[in-house]
């Protein structure tokens, strides 16, 4: 069988089985190898034992009862860590396709490394009894008294010459897993090269200050065993393995003895928390644009699994989402590449925080594109929507949600004031935080900006002119508050030039609304903003007809915004817009204003 070359720089995630010490005996019941090839005579063995060592540790040879020499790998302390490190060394090419996990039962003695010892078989004691002695209630056997255990003998400290000389013998990758030893416990931060440099040396002595030992910056044998089993121990309660999804396209390193496997719909491939760990992951992958994208990130901030505060970044073709509160973290990466949308969301509960620390680092290195995405049949429509998020999730909502409308080109918006009154958090779309930056109470205004300037599609071209008795309006706002993403067109037409009380300041329309339209912008038959959508006044002793509503008008907002120090533009005499680029012109000026308490 053939072995294939090439230098191998094991990955984190594959150490996780790989056994430190060779004393535990070949033949102890559950210990197991990773068998790669077979030679039929000794030389050969040894050759490719020797070229094979150069590639991967923990390398042995053994004599077989037919006098041929295994060459395996190991030991490792059980079935399910060789099968691990197998299916690993697979994966990557490292072994033949034809490598299988022994039991050892018919290793001999041990050909390679040289110095290794033979390693005979140590049957279960059952086995070595008279068969007289293995019935359900044995006679005692005559003759035979227990021995006592030999106390164990404390093992002498290295002279700080004694650790040198033991670390001068480490081969290569012996000292890069000590670096991701070192580096997985948070005291080294530096490059995986193998070499024992200053920041190595100042990484090994924050270790052993950190577990009592003297600060030598040079770890003893002893020390070297307590930090890599300690690793090993840790990636081993994780699970981390490699979970390759040819659906989605993606390959990740997950802890999958925290998490497990639940079903795709797209754009998720769900993982489901197991045995109460706290930990969830979402693999994101469906075709798409730059917009979806976008519009991904803006939606799944609604989501609860990502808590609302945390970093917001959002690039051209990527983005990173974090959240944090008192129950819940989460930390979401998406890019967009090729016509697909990949990327995850690790989900978890504070008590893992320094657990997921050293998770999270794994799966960004490890997290890996290919062709393919989600198809649009897997669960849910692959285009990129509310409704597309809502399996299996939770959406966060608001208190309440009104409309409002961007007047300039760096995304301020205009709302009512009583849809701001008393919010301990506004948003715009559900996605920008934003914060009122002037108020008029009397005429129910109120100006949002944004804490990150927005770049509007468009926004309003106010109507200077005095609007005509009886002339046709269109009113655009989000009528069903959050639940659709687009605002609603209504239809009407203006009944008074001024409020019912004569209030010189107000249009009367005649038009059917609700509450989640108020605020937002009231157009003209050529497309400018005559208004803003007040809705009826506060009367408790008076129902006026449904279709009886009002409004701001246009030349009210100008001077406000003017006292605000806020620009405005105007339509031109001569511009009129076709109600086809009306429908669109509403939709992209029209926002979501949300109250959150």
């Amino acid at each position: 069988m053939g072995f294939q070359t090439g230098r191998l720089a094991f990955r984190a995630a594959s150490l996780t089985a790989i056994a430190l010490v060779m004393g535990m005996g070949a033949y102890a019941q559950d210990v197991r190898w990773v068998q790669i090839e077979a030679q039929r005579n000794l030389e050969d063995a040894l050759e490719r034992a020797r070229l094979i060592e150069q590639q991967l540790s923990n390398v042995n040879g053994f004599r077989l009862p037919s006098d041929w020499y295994a060459i395996s790998v190991g030991p490792f302390e059980n079935e399910t860590e060789a099968f691990s490190v197998r299916r690993q060394l697979r994966a990557d090419g490292i072994i033949p396709a034809d490598a299988f996990v022994s039991n050892g039962s018919d290793y001999l003695e041990q050909v390679f490394p040289a110095s290794g010892t033979a390693m005979t078989p140590t049957p279960p004691v059952q086995d070595s009894l008279p068969q007289a002695a293995q019935t359900e209630d044995p006679a005692p056997l005559t003759g035979l008294a227990p021995e006592p255990e030999p106390e164990p003998q404390p093992t002498p400290e290295e002279t700080l010459r004694e650790a040198q000389a033991a670390e001068r013998a480490l081969d290569r990758d012996t000292r890069a897993d000590i670096q991701i030893a070192l580096q997985w416990f948070g005291f080294y931060n530096l490059g995986i090269d193998a070499a024992f440099g200053p920041g190595t040396r100042r990484a090994m002595t924050a270790w052993q200050e950190d577990r009592g030992h003297a600060p030598t910056g040079v770890l003893t044998t002893a020390q070297r065993t307590e930090l890599l089993e300690g690793y090993r121990a840790e990636l081993a309660a994780l699970g981390m393995d490699t979970w390759r999804d040819e659906d989605a396209g993606i390959s990740i390193d997950l802890p999958l003895s925290m998490v497990a496997f639940d079903r795709r719909e797209t754009p998720f491939v769900h993982f489901s928390e197991r045995n109460d760990s706290g930990v969830q992951v979402l693999l994101i992958s469906q075709a798409g644009t730059q917009a979806t994208l976008f519009g991904l990130y803006e939606i799944m901030q609604t989501l609860e699994i990502v808590p609302l505060e945390g970093l917001r970044e959002r690039r051209q073709n990527s983005f990173v989402l974090t959240g944090q509160n008192d129950t819940l973290r989460s930390h979401t990466v998406a890019q967009f590449r090729n016509g697909e949308v990949k990327g995850f969301t690790l989900i978890w509960t504070p008590e893992r925080d320094e657990q997921m620390a050293r998770v999270l680092p794994m799966m960004e290195t490890s997290f890996a594109t290919f062709s393919g995405s989600l198809p649009a049949s897997a669960g849910q429509p692959s285009t990129v929507q509310r409704a597309a998020l809502l399996s299996g999730l939770s959406v966060r909502r608001p208190q309440f949600s009104r409309s409002g409308f961007y007047v300039d080109a760096t995304g301020t918006v205009l709302t009512s004031a009583a849809a701001v009154a008393e919010c301990g958090r506004i948003t715009i779309d559900e996605a920008y935080n934003a914060r009122v930056i002037a108020r008029d109470e009397g005429l129910g205004l109120a100006v949002l900006r944004p804490e990150t300037p927005l770049v509007p599609m468009a926004f309003a071209q106010f109507h200077n002119r005095e609007t005509t008795l009886g002339a046709e309006v269109t009113i655009a706002g989000f009528s069903f508050e959050d639940v659709m993403t687009r605002p609603v067109l209504t239809f009407g037409r203006v009944e008074g030039m001024q409020g019912l009380n004569g209030e010189a300041d107000t249009l009367r329309l005649s038009a059917e609304v609700r509450q989640g339209d108020l605020g937002g912008p009231v157009f003209g038959s050529n497309g400018a903003v005559i208004a803003m959508l007040q809705g009826q006044p506060q009367d408790d002793a008076r129902q006026l007809p449904s279709d009886v509503n009002f409004a701001v008008n246009a030349a009210v907002i100008q001077d406000f915004l003017r006292a605000s120090n806020i620009s405005s533009g105007t339509l031109r005499e001569d511009v009129v817009v076709a109600p086809e680029m009306l429908t669109r012109m509403a939709g992209d000026l029209t926002v979501l204003v949300s109250c959150w308490n």
